[in-house]
């Protein structure tokens, strides 16, 4: 299942924060919580799932948003982005020491907070490997590699003007077509622009199989086999002589 992206929200002034709440919810962004000092955003951090922070630099307490930034750049690898009314150099040179993911100078739009949020996921996420450009497309999605330490379980698949996390264990299976991928999960289809062996890589190494020249597979979601098919969801996929040895070997394991 897809999950819209999961920010906080860290800002003391209440209407401004209830408005930036309205906005990224209505684009279609999940608001994990929204609070008004260091603390509050701290303990947050540290209990919830959080893939992007909305930061003002000054808040309501001794700790500014730029102690917040350096906490997160200590002790998470998830990007931020500085919400501020403050654009002075003295207070961007001071900003930069934490190298935000972004700075976004009040007042703004609707679309300014959107392309902020998704110029800066966009980079981070690109930013952990060194991978092939993808193309960008309303119809067509950029697969997004994996971090290592936010998408332990998941990879991000961008599906129209948003990144969605797809839980790995969701994926059924992913068909080459072309220079796409068709990735499958119970009830949806994602077009991707990768090479399928590179795919490969980015997933579980104990789940995921390349189970013919144009197919992987989640072997968790075989529901049958014969001497030259599996069955996943109701779908026949052929897989090849060496896949068919080993899957029977694993079955009489």
């Amino acid at each position: 299942m897809e999950q819209p992206i999961k920010i906080l929200i860290v800002e003391d002034n209440v209407i401004i924060a209830d408005d930036m709440q309205s906005m990224l919810e209505e684009i279609g962004y999940e608001i994990v919580d929204n609070v008004i000092v260091y603390e509050q955003a701290v303990e947050v951090l540290k209990t919830q799932q959080v893939d992007l922070v909305l930061i003002d630099i000054i808040l309501a307490s001794d700790k500014t948003g730029i102690d917040l930034g350096k906490h997160i750049r200590d002790n998470f690898d998830i990007p931020f982005i500085f919400v501020t009314s403050n654009s002075d150099r003295a207070t961007v040179e001071n900003a930069k020491t934490v190298k935000p993911n972004g700075y976004l100078v009040k007042p703004f739009e609707q679309q300014d907070l959107y392309t902020s949020i998704e110029i800066a996921l966009s980079n981070f996420i690109y930013g952990k490997q060194n991978v092939e450009k993808g193309i960008s497309s309303e119809d067509v999605n950029d697969d997004v590699p994996m971090s290592n330490s936010i998408l332990k379980d998941s990879i991000f698949v961008k599906k129209q003007h948003l990144y969605y996390r797809i839980q790995f264990g969701d994926i059924q299976f992913i068909k080459a077509d072309n220079v796409y991928l068709e990735v499958n999960t119970v009830d949806k289809k994602f077009l991707v622009r990768s090479p399928l062996k590179d795919y490969l890589e980015k997933l579980p190494q104990n789940k995921f199989y390349r189970a013919h020249k144009s197919y992987i597979v989640n072997v968790d979601h075989i529901d049958a086999i014969n001497s030259k098919d599996i069955m996943i969801n109701n779908t026949l996929i052929p897989i090849s002589k060496d896949f068919k040895e080993f899957i029977i070997s694993a079955m009489n394991s």
